[in-house]
């Protein structure tokens, strides 16, 4: 890839070249401005592609990815058990991302996958109508994670142990756009143990039962106490919900 990216830089070098002849005494950015006012292209770009990707979907053989990458994260919640509203105390959150290229950029789209899988689990909650009709569009209906979902303590590693000397990715690089989502899942399976927690308290020993998004009226519901089997409501031969959840 140096040799590439190397490639790049001559010809632009090469179309800057008359000015820095002509303009010896001039700065960089002074060459770089008249040639932009004649019209030269400023721009280089360069197309990878990935080496070994073959895939034979009637044979089910080949290769679909050039590498896999890994992460763990523990987290740590905080629930109410009056509204069912929950906060998420700590999140420490390791990922292998091989050689970084832009190490600000990596944890940036770690940050933002891990978000966006808290909030697929605890308040992006799809309905519809029985016509099949989408309820949740839009933001009065529909609720995305925003800066409360943000762990309060977010702590962020990287795997520097791996050994990728035939990784065949731009110097050894791993894409993390989208696995670190799945990292979101420990805020649902917190919030479940701290709900388990709080039936322990109230001598409740059966198993919690607890249904991606945890959303405030779920938690609340399945602490499962003395309120929440006075409050609870059966329903009736012939009920039909107005709305159904996807």
């Amino acid at each position: 890839m140096d040799m590439r990216f190397t490639t790049l830089v001559k010809f632009l070098a090469e179309r800057l070249k008359p000015y820095r002849e002509k303009m010896p005494d001039k700065s960089f950015e002074e060459i770089v401005k008249a040639a932009y006012l004649d019209r030269v292209n400023l721009s280089a770009n360069g197309f990878y592609k990935t080496p070994d990707i073959s895939f034979d979907y009637a044979k089910n053989e080949g290769l679909l990815f050039l590498y896999y990458t890994t992460g763990a994260a523990c987290t740590e919640v905080e629930i109410d058990t009056l509204t069912g509203d929950h906060t998420v105390l700590r999140t420490d959150l390791c990922m292998d991302i091989g050689r970084s290229l832009n190490y600000a950029i990596d944890v940036g789209q770690i940050e933002g996958a891990f978000v966006q899988g808290v909030g697929l689990c605890t308040v992006e909650e799809t309905l519809h109508f029985p016509n099949g009709h989408l309820l949740t569009k839009g933001p009065k209906n529909y609720k995305i994670p925003g800066a409360r979902n943000i762990p309060q303590d977010f702590r962020i590693y990287t795997y520097e142990g791996a050994k990728s000397s035939n990784l065949k990715t731009i110097h050894g690089s791993k894409g993390v756009g989208e696995p670190p989502l799945l990292l979101g899942s420990t805020v649902f399976f917190a919030i479940r143990d701290a709900i388990a927690a709080a039936r322990k308290y109230n001598n409740n020993k059966t198993p919690v039962v607890l249904r991606i998004p945890a959303i405030p009226e779920k938690i609340r519901i399945a602490c499962d106490d003395e309120i929440v089997r006075k409050c609870k409501i059966e329903k009736k031969d012939g009920e039909v919900a107005w709305v159904i959840e996807a």
